[in-house]
C-alpha cells in the first residue's frame, strides 16, 4: 500500500504524522510526506521521503499588529491554518496524480484537504488525525476555546449558549466566511457547519489519540471516529543527558515543559516552576525548553533542577511523579498513558481546552493561567504530589491508554480507509 501524509507545519502536528509513516514503512507500506518547505529537512532526518511545498510566498501577519482579542485569535487562526489551503490544495492534487496513493493521512489542521473533501472530483481516501482535544459542537452550547467543563444544571447550560453565541458572532462566524470564501475560489462546496465540526465529520476515517474517558460525554461523537489511545515515541530519538542517572536517585521527580509553540517566553511557566520548587531537596526538577536554547533560561538554575533542550518523553514519563505543563496535548497524553499527575497552566491555542479536560478528569489541577506565578504553582504542585487522588486518577486513565494497542489500531484505521477506495478512485 502507499500512503500520503500531509501534516502542518508546527512541531507538535507533525511529529505524530512522522510516527504513523515510521509504522506503516515499518510494514512494508510506501511512504511519501509533504508538510512546508522549512520543515522538510526534519522528515528526511526520520528517515522518510518528504515533497515539500512552499509557502515562502505567503503574506506576512504579525499578531502584534492588532491588541488581544477575538479579532487577534482570529486572524492569527486564519493566517497559520486557513491561507495555506490554496497551495496545501494544489499541493496535494498534484501528489495525488504523481504518486497514485491509496490513502491519504492528514493532520486535522492541514486544511487543504477540504477543497478535496468539498467537490465531486475523484480522490483517494482521506483519514483525518486529530492532534487535539475533539472540537465538536458541545450538546451544552459551550464554545470551543475558553475551557469550560461541561454544564451542570439548566441554568450554567444557558449561561454557556449566552457564551456560545457570542463566540460564534466574534470567531466562528467570520471563521467559516473566510474558509468558505477560499473553497469558492477553489471550486469547492462550502462547508457543511462550523470549521472546527467541519474537520472532524468530512475525512473518511478520524483517528483521535486518547483514549474515551479524557473527553466530555455529552454530545454525538463523530460517526467515524476511533479512539486509539496514545502513539509511542521512537525510542532512542532523543539522546539521554549525563545527568539521567539521577532520575533513579530516589527523589521525587517533577517534569516542566512549555512544550515547542508557546515557549518563547520561559518566564510564563518554565522559569517560576525553576523557582516555585527550589527549595524542595526532595525533587528533582526535570526542565526542556522545547528546542529552545538552555541559556534562554534566566536566572541561577537551582541545585535540585536539570535542564534540556529535548529530552525523550516515552522513557522519561514512567519515572516523573508530576508533569507541570502549558496543556500541550501531546506532552498531556503521554503523561496520562504513564499514569502522571498534572498541573496545567496556559490558555492560548487549545490549551485552555485541554487544561479543563485535566481538572475535569480529576487527573490533575488546572491553573488556567499563562503565567500564574511561583507561589501559585507552588500550592497547586505540592497540592499535588501531596493528594493521592491525583495519582490514582491518572493511573486509572494509564489503564484505559493500556487497553488500545496503538500502532495496530491506526494500522487498521488506514486499511480500513484504503478498502473505500473504490468508491473514491485516486485521480489518474
Amino acid at each position: 500500500m502507499k500512503l500520503l501524509l500531509a501534516a502542518t507545519p508546527l512541531t507538535g502536528h507533525l511529529n505524530p504524522l512522522l510516527a504513523i509513516a515510521r509504522l506503516a514503512q515499518a510494514r512494508g507500506d510506501e511512504v511519501v510526506v509533504t508538510t512546508a518547505r522549512a520543515f522538510a529537512d526534519r522528515v528526511a532526518a526520520a528517515g522518510l521521503r518528504c515533497v515539500p511545498y512552499a509557502d515562502d510566498d505567503a503574506p506576512e501577519f504579525r499578531a502584534t499588529d492588532l491588541p488581544a482579542g477575538p479579532e487577534r485569535s482570529r486572524r492569527e487562526f486564519e493566517r497559520r491554518f486557513l491561507d495555506p489551503i490554496p497551495v496545501q490544495a494544489a499541493a496535494l492534487r498534484a501528489l495525488i496524480a504523481a504518486e497514485r496513493p491509496d490513502v491519504v493521512v492528514a493532520g486535522t489542521l492541514f486544511l487543504g484537504v477540504l477543497p478535496l473533501l468539498l467537490s465531486d472530483a475523484p480522490r483517494p481516501p482521506i483519514v483525518g488525525y486529530n492532534v487535539s482535544f475533539l472540537f465538536r459542537d458541545r450538546a451544552d452550547g459551550a464554545p470551543l476555546g475558553p475551557g469550560l467543563p461541561p454544564a451542570r444544571d439548566a441554568a450554567e447550560a444557558a449561561r454557556y449558549a449566552a457564551f456560545g453565541a457570542a463566540a460564534d458572532a466574534a470567531f466562528v462566524n467570520p471563521v467559516r466566511a473566510y474558509a468558505d470564501a477560499i473553497l469558492l475560489r477553489l471550486d469547492a462546496r462550502p462547508l457543511p457547519a462550523s470549521l472546527t465540526q467541519s474537520i472532524l465529520t468530512l475525512p473518511d476515517a478520524l483517528i483521535q489519540p486518547t483514549v474515551r474517558a479524557f473527553e466530555y460525554p455529552d454530545g454525538g461523537l463523530p460517526e467515524r471516529l476511533r479512539f486509539v489511545g496514545a502513539l509511542p515515541l521512537p525510542a532512542g530519538e532523543t539522546a539521554t543527558p549525563d545527568w539521567w542517572p539521577e532520575l533513579d536517585g530516589g527523589r521525587r521527580v517533577v517534569l516542566v515543559t512549555q512544550g515547542t509553540l508557546a515557549n518563547g517566553d520561559l518566564g510564563e511557566l518554565l522559569e517560576p516552576t525553576l523557582a516555585a520548587l527550589a527549595h524542595r531537596d526532595d525533587l528533582l526538577v526535570i526542565a526542556t525548553t522545547g528546542g529552545r536554547p538552555v541559556e534562554a533560561v534566566r536566572g541561577p538554575v537551582p541545585a535540585n533542577a536539570r535542564i534540556a533542550r529535548f529530552l525523550p518523553f516515552g522513557a522519561l514519563m514512567p519515572k516523573v511523579d508530576l508533569l507541570v505543563t502549558n496543556g500541550g496535548y501531546g506532552s498531556v497524553t503521554l503523561a496520562l498513558a504513564a499514569g502522571v499527575p498534572l498541573v496545567s497552566a496556559g490558555v492560548t491555542e487549545d490549551k485552555a481546552e485541554i487544561g479543563a479536560r485535566i481538572a475535569w478528569s480529576g487527573a490533575g489541577l488546572n491553573l488556567a493561567a499563562n503565567a500564574p506565578g511561583p507561589e501559585a504553582i507552588r500550592t497547586a504542585a505540592e497540592a499535588v504530589l501531596a493528594d493521592p487522588r491525583f495519582r490514582t486518577r491518572a493511573r486509572d486513565l494509564a489503564l484505559d491508554f493500556a487497553r488500545h494497542d496503538t500502532p495496530r489500531e491506526i494500522l487498521a484505521v488506514i486499511d480500513g480507509a484504503a478498502s473505500t477506495a473504490l468508491a473514491h478512485p485516486a485521480a489518474a
